[in-house]
């Protein structure tokens, strides 16, 4: 091995900047102390996962109510055409992808916490356009499919910018349970979506459709609302050069006076870190700053293409255990077993499950960490993913019968084996909601260098919503018996995929649990994902820099 000298340091008058906060040359600086405040700001921020949740819940029992059919189809149609069905679910995601792209520039210039104000009002454009189907005149499909687009635009505003906010707010110690707080307020959303829809579904009017459209402005006002009350994030302010704004931020978050020694160790290093990686990262430009995600060699743990690589594949993968089948279409199919006489109750014992057991994360992403809960998550779900298929082909669901009071639907010729399988899928939701559910989200946030993290965040984020309108297109063609017809076979493919999760985890997953978000831009550098939890800092950003500039590597 050779020492390689690396020509890193900034500028003189950042070396003096760094130099004139308090520094400290122990590798575990000491952090302000945790308080109700921080922990009440990010629970406010993560409030933004419930619109994004009941919007994706609220349509996958809409699309089973009669009135709504009959308003997209017309006539006494009993379900909405497969081309229907399948655009009107999927759009959200399609505008909800651009909306993640565009994210990440936006927060950069405008800051956090007014971009997802924007999407906040963006968002409620597209509820009131949600709600004008049933109009005379009015084109009941193309405006309902127009104010789902366009409301998708405001969630990926949201989905995106809130993930990186509260990362960059979020103290060291708690940050991956505060910061899997958001997922959990999907699945309170979608929790919240299938109980409003269990209970109108039996309206005989308008409501039962218009009534769940309508709740969701009051996510955005809630969240965009207080908003407006919350500091933006500090390492904002930073890559902004306004240091007493940053000050001024850290102050509120953690509680402390703008002299505490707390507040002036915790700026340093987020000053120091941010010089050094623009020091790598020098391009300013527009198309510069986009095109600095893709720089680097695919084999160095910490290159800007090797992290982006990472952070969309994540999200694609979460997407690829197939979660969104259950919370998009279980309706549709418990419906086609025949075996189920209250699909909606179903649906929403489906969310209750989700909902009681992301918590459990809460615990487990910081006494285990990230990587661990991410193979082991994936274990569990193909696991049940090939029993629920196996299952349905040997004696359950797979065998039917036609229903001798309607000729048109089949009934499991094999009730428990049908009751086995909804066991299973619940163990299932269980290992998402637990693991895969809130880590993903929680690692997309902690892996990017400052100077491209809200682009990296928002190309993870984007990669999520258009895995999720690739599989919100086809599934129903996987599913419709007068299509693909799979039934419960469609769990093979999950389960294949799931399989591609769990060696995905284990060989490119690193563990970022208790590193400041500066200590991972080094972890990534010197460590692969399988020695990274046994990686511990050896200097702060901060000494370096006070004494001037970083320290040569040894590589």
């Amino acid at each position: 091995m050779s020492a390689i000298e690396k020509d890193t340091a900034p500028a003189n008058e950042h070396h003096d900047t760094v130099a004139g906060l308090a520094t400290t040359n122990d590798v575990n600086f000491v952090e302000a102390p945790v308080t109700w405040k921080a922990y009440l700001i990010c629970a406010f921020a993560s409030f933004g996962g419930i619109f994004f949740g009941y919007d994706s819940g609220y349509i996958n029992g809409v699309t089973g109510i009669t009135q709504f059919i009959h308003l997209i189809e017309g006539g006494s149609k009993e379900a909405l055409s497969t081309p229907h069905q399948s655009l009107i679910v999927s759009i959200l995601s399609c505008g909800t992808f651009f909306g993640a792209l565009l994210s990440g520039d936006l927060s950069d210039w405008y800051g956090r916490k007014w971009i997802v104000i924007l999407g906040c009002v963006v968002y409620m454009v597209g509820v009131v356009l949600q709600m004008i189907p049933g109009v005379s005149g009015v084109d009941n499909l193309g405006v309902f499919v127009a104010g789902r687009l366009i409301a998708g635009v405001g969630v990926g505003f949201e989905s995106a910018i809130v993930i990186l906010y509260m990362s960059e707010i979020s103290p060291r110690k708690v940050r991956g349970a505060l910061v899997a707080g958001y997922q959990f307020c999907i699945t309170i959303g979608l929790l919240l979506a299938s109980i409003v829809v269990y209970c109108v579904e039996d309206r005989k009017n308008t409501g039962a459709y218009r009534i769940p459209i309508a709740i969701q402005f009051l996510w955005a006002l809630i969240l965009g609302g207080g908003l407006m009350f919350l500091p933006d994030s500090p390492r904002y302010f930073v890559k902004k050069g306004n240091l007493e704004a940053a000050t001024d931020s850290l102050c509120r978050l953690r509680g402390q006076p703008k002299d505490s020694e707390y507040i002036q160790m915790e700026l340093a290093e987020i000053v120091a870190n941010e010089e050094y990686e623009r020091a790598l990262i020098p391009s300013t430009t527009w198309f510069g700053t986009w095109a600095n995600c893709f720089t680097g060699s695919l084999w160095k743990g910490n290159s800007n293409l090797r992290l982006t690589i990472l952070g969309t594949s994540l999200q694609m993968m979460q997407q690829w255990t197939g979660i969104n089948f259950i919370f998009y279409y279980s309706t549709p199919f418990l419906k086609s077993t025949g075996a189920i006489s209250n699909t909606f109750l179903m649906s929403l014992i489906f969310n209750i499950i989700n909902t009681v057991c992301t918590p459990i994360s809460f615990f487990t992403i910081e006494r285990f960490g990230r990587r661990t809960i991410l193979i082991y998550g994936a274990m569990i779900m193909l696991v049940c993913e090939f029993l629920v298929g196996i299952i349905g082909v040997t004696i359950g669901f797979n065998k039917t019968h036609v229903d001798p009071n309607d000729a048109d639907n089949s009934i499991a010729n094999n009730i428990p084996a049908v009751n086995a399988q909804i066991a299973f899928i619940g163990i299932y939701i269980f290992g998402f909601a637990s693991t895969w559910g809130p880590a993903a989200w929680v690692v997309i946030g902690e892996i990017f260098p400052l100077p491209i993290r809200s682009r990296g965040v928002a190309l993870s984020t984007a990669s999520n919503w258009l895995w999720n309108t690739i599989i919100a297109v086809i599934t129903p063609y996987m599913t419709n018996k007068d299509k693909g017809d799979l039934k419960s076979s469609v769990f093979f493919i999950w389960g294949g995929l799931c399989s591609a999760c769990f060696v995905y985890a284990y060989f490119l997953v690193p563990e970022t649990k208790g590193l400041t978000l500066e200590q991972v831009d080094k972890m990534m550098e010197e460590t692969t994902p399988r020695t990274s939890a046994k990686w511990k800092p050896s200097t702060t950003f901060a000494s370096g820099y006070a004494h001037g500039g970083p320290k040569t590597e040894t590589v």
